[in-house]
């Protein structure tokens, strides 16, 4: 299992390269981006000013017992609010913006559900107490005694006026800031998801171009699961890096510096007291990355193995029943399973250390605040709204650390999916078009000449040695021999799936590397052992959706290829929906389906990769019939094991080893037994042609 723990071993947490990349992805909705950390900012701004307007309407509306009340004889400055009692006009001294030293100060007492005048100031109200009758009320300050004045209802309603005006803008105000943070919230979020899956949807499109483009040697070297998981799930995970990570980052910044920002201005000693719990926040942050990345790294390996475990069991079902191994597979899967389980119970015994250690220490800093910040309160040195302000801010500090651990497991899956994908990416086609190609006619004569051809998949061992073949235009040519002959490498060389190490091809005369791929794919028709059919209708499977290639012709390809028959007894006919790779038909069907999709493409050059090998002997005598028309004037090549299918071929090349041992006619290779005859023999002991049975009696 090897393969799966490199693929997943995860490089750097951060990689300044990579990021860079994945934000050139990103360059070209910047505006958007740009607008989104905006809108960010606002909605920051709006969560920031709650506890502040809170604050505000504690110390200024609600809680003003400890706020001194300046009495001036005569009229007060103006653009102040006032209230007169006995001839006094009674200003809250935060509305002056001189201290005026030589007045009186008054103080309202709230004591047992009434409102009290007394002509001095405390900074323990809560400990004064009234005593006395109606119109001879005395407030016991400490050791002094003072004259109280009992307020009317009216006076009452009059001196909290106001108070009441004042709460009332404040809640509207934080009300309209809310919805407008709702609305900037709302935009934000659709805005930045909606680029996020714009971005995705430009990387996975490139992703599949540039797979389309690669050579059949690069997917025999990556498993096929594999790539769909690039295109797929790590293409997900970058997903959730532009949405949550790039943009959403500059929200925790703008939390936390504007956090500090306000908590310095409302009390600069407060704040720091508050914050000497920094360094222990600092310190369990870089252990817990430390240790988050290894069990993530973990639980990355073993899920790999999982997948790739399900995945071989799934594909190979039939001979795991067949075989009876399903009490060992079981249990392979149950130890893997396990190690899995160990990985993801790690990973989170870390978070579960991590996130009580965050609650610990911002008790920790809470604690810190009410037992420093409540003393300043009770000794009236510090207000009980900046007290509250502060519990408030100090929470939504540690929130952001809390996301920021979250964004740090994302950022380093986004760092590894990254990778695995611009792996792909940089991989250049082997097979490339020439920069200057040759333009190809519109009809080919079809002459095909293969000149010294050597070829090998792994540049080790040579599958073709000095192949030397030419096809005339027209001509039908039958290549057979045993498997690993190299019969098929020639036709994959011929489609330039595959280039030649030594020697050339050419149609028409001209090297078939100077041509364009897909104009030269164009013109050559292949028929595979293994018919391909997609999720469809059968119209859709024989014409691949071209539009050049009308209804009329579809039905008169099945006709020549004796498929009709078969497609008119289905209920929808030629609409029948084909299900996953045509597993609801039979292997002679999906034969039948490809030859008339190849006819229909009408083709100058045509293939047949022993096309007939899975079809039984009665949908084999249909196609015998459909072949002699599709290899009419068309130059034909014909790989196949079934030696009846070619015996009217013009020519039939004989290979083994990678090499061309015999060449000629059907009745020609077989007297001269060699190679061709004995494969005869073997098919055919039983069965001979009469012309060959009565030969071979002669012979006896």
């Amino acid at each position: 299992m090897r393969d799966f723990r490199e693929e997943e071993e995860l490089g750097k947490a951060y990689d300044s390269k990579l990021m860079k990349r994945l934000l050139s992805y990103a360059k070209p909705y910047w505006k958007i981006l740009l607008l989104c950390i905006v809108l960010l900012l606002i909605v920051t701004g709006v969560e920031l000013a709650r506890p502040y307007l809170i604050q505000r309407a504690i110390d200024d509306h609600i809680n003003v017992q400890n706020i001194p009340q300046v009495s001036f004889p005569d009229s007060p400055p103006e653009e102040v609010d006032y209230l007169e009692i006995d001839g006094n006009y009674l200003v809250r001294q935060n509305q002056l913006e001189e201290e005026y030293p030589d007045l009186e100060r008054h103080q309202f007492i709230r004591y047992e559900g009434h409102y009290f005048l007394v002509p001095t100031f405390t900074d323990n109200p809560e400990r004064v107490e009234i005593t006395g009758e109606p119109d001879n009320f005395t407030a016991i300050i400490g050791e002094e005694n003072y004259p109280a004045r009992s307020l009317t209802s009216e006076e009452i309603a009059e001196l909290r006026e106001e108070d009441f005006a004042g709460i009332t803008r404040i809640a509207l105000f934080l009300l309209s800031i809310m919805i407008a943070g709702f609305i900037f919230h709302y935009l934000e979020v659709f805005l930045l998801h909606k680029t996020s899956q714009q971005i995705i949807y430009n990387m996975r499109q490139e992703i599949f171009s540039h797979l389309q483009q690669m050579s059949l040697a690069y997917f025999d070297k990556n498993p096929v699961g594999r790539l769909v998981t690039r295109v797929t799930n790590d293409t997900e995970t970058l997903n959730d890096m532009y949405s949550q990570v790039i943009v959403t980052l500059f929200k925790d910044i703008f939390m936390l510096g504007g956090i500090i920002i306000i908590m310095l201005a409302l009390n600069v000693e407060l704040t720091l007291i508050t914050f000497a719990i920094m360094p222990l926040v600092i310190v369990v942050s870089i252990i817990f990355r430390y240790f988050a990345r290894e069990a993530y790294r973990k639980v990355r390996v073993r899920l790999a193995k999982i997948n790739a475990t399900i995945s071989e069991n799934i594909s190979g079902i039939e001979i795991i029943q067949i075989f009876n191994q399903q009490r060992r597979k079981f249990k392979e899967f149950s130890n893997i399973n396990e190690d899995y389980y160990d990985a993801t119970m790690r990973h989170i015994l870390v978070y579960a250390i991590f996130r009580p250690a965050m609650d610990l220490l911002y008790s920790l800093a809470l604690a810190i605040l009410i037992w420093y910040g409540g003393g300043r309160v009770l000794q009236s040195t510090l207000s009980f709204g900046v007290l509250y302000a502060f519990t408030d801010y100090i929470r939504r500090f540690f929130q952001p650390i809390n996301d920021l651990t979250e964004k740090y497991n994302t950022l380093q899956s986004a760092m590894a999916s990254a990778e695995r994908i611009f792996k792909i990416l940089d991989t250049e086609e082997e097979i490339a078009d020439p920069e200057e190609p040759l333009p190809l006619p519109a009809k080919l004569t079809g002459k095909v000449k293969f000149e010294e051809v050597w070829f090998s998949y792994d540049e080790e061992e040579w599958v073709l040695k000095d192949i030397n073949l030419t096809i005339k235009p027209g001509e039908t040519v039958a290549l057979v021999g045993a498997t690993g002959a190299g019969k098929s490498s020639l036709i994959k060389l011929l489609s330039r799936f595959y280039d030649v190490q030594q020697g050339k091809i050419t149609v028409d005369g001209k090297d078939i590397r100077s041509y364009p791929r897909r104009e030269l794919r164009q013109h050559i028709g292949v028929v595979l052992q293994e018919v391909f059919l997609f999720t469809g209708t059968i119209a859709e499977n024989i014409s691949l959706h071209r539009q050049d290639i009308s209804q009329e012709e579809i039905i008169q390809a099945a006709k020549y290829v004796n498929a009709h028959k078969f497609i008119s007894r289905l209920k929808n006919g030629y609409e029948h929906e084909v299900q996953e790779r045509g597993s609801t038909f039979s292997a002679g069907e999906k034969q039948l389906i490809a030859f008339a999709r190849t006819l229909a493409f009408d083709p100058d050059i045509l293939v047949l990769d022993e096309a007939t090998s899975n079809i039984d002997t009665e949908t084999e005598l249909l196609i015998q019939d459909a072949l002699y028309k599709l290899t009419e004037n068309r130059t034909t090549i014909v790989i196949a094991h079934r030696l009846s299918t070619i015996q009217h071929a013009d020519r039939i090349v004989v290979m083994h080893k990678g090499k061309i041992r015999e060449m000629g006619d059907h009745q020609e290779l077989l007297d001269k037994g060699g190679i061709y005859y004995d494969l005869y023999q073997l098919q055919y002991k039983d069965q001979l042609l009469p012309e060959e049975n009565q030969k071979e009696k002669k012979t006896s």
